[in-house]
């Protein structure tokens, strides 16, 4: 299967696109459609999909669900007329409202990171929880003596001072071995299949292939829920 082009990894401002059909197929009883180029985020990384439409002079087709699969970008869900012809040009619509909900709680896991990471916790990161229903971000460590209040209270302080800041947000594509020069931590395992990207919040990066606000004052506030271990892990979980 052809290789997708990730336009939303060079702009995640751009919601309406055109692209062009390379494949109409169905797997299990879903339409799938296969585009040369996607403005639509594949579910992944913590962050949910995009939904929306597309729609050509052959048919319209909702888009229900994106999935990220051997380098090709599959646009799931069902046909409301027609139906697309190989070759054919369609323009792609993202649905705006829940694009920006996304996109603010994912930059909103990161500025948790920051903050975390100016306390000088010593925790380090693992799996982000990015979806509307309880986010949170995990870390290997643990509370130890440390007094949990004080400490949610201090993280969400410092958050809303980054936001405050009104940060704005970067992107830099670079290889992975070279991230460790602008991000504090880089994992083992990144994504394969895509361009190795980094998220700059003025000098804070981190590597990421996920969708943000442009500036962190954006995400308008956060508050921190709840901070839990979790086995050998600390859980902070927020709004």
């Amino acid at each position: 299967m052809q290789p997708t082009k990730l336009i939303y990894l060079e702009d995640f401002n751009l919601l309406i696109s055109d692209a062009k059909i390379l494949e109409v197929v169905q797997e299990n009883g879903k339409d799938i459609v296969i585009l040369d180029q996607t403005i639509f985020y594949p579910q992944g990384g913590g962050q949910p999909y995009d939904k929306g439409v597309i729609e050509g002079p052959s048919g319209k087709f909702f888009v229900e669900e994106v999935r990220f699969v051997d380098g090709a970008v599959k646009h799931i869900g069902k046909f409301e007329s027609g139906a697309f012809q190989t070759g054919e040009t369609v323009k792609c619509v993202v649905d705006e409202a829940r694009r920006a909900l996304d996109s603010r709680i994912h930059s909103a896991g990161h500025v948790v990171d920051m903050a975390v990471t100016a306390l000088n916790l010593n925790w380090v990161p693992g799996k982000g929880y990015h979806f509307p229903e309880g986010p949170y971000v995990e870390y290997a460590g643990s509370i130890g003596e440390l007094d949990k209040e004080k400490l949610k209270t201090d993280i969400e302080s410092l958050c809303n001072k980054f936001i405050g800041e009104s940060r704005a947000t970067k992107l830099i594509f670079m290889p992975k071995e070279k991230m460790h020069e602008v991000c504090h931590y880089v994992p083992e395992y990144l994504p394969e299949g895509k361009p190795a990207r980094v998220v700059m919040y003025g000098d804070f990066g981190v590597p990421c292939g996920g969708t943000h606000v442009n500036n962190l004052a954006d995400i308008q506030g956060i508050t921190i829920r709840k901070i839990k271990p979790e086995g050998s892990n600390v859980r902070v979980a927020y709004d």
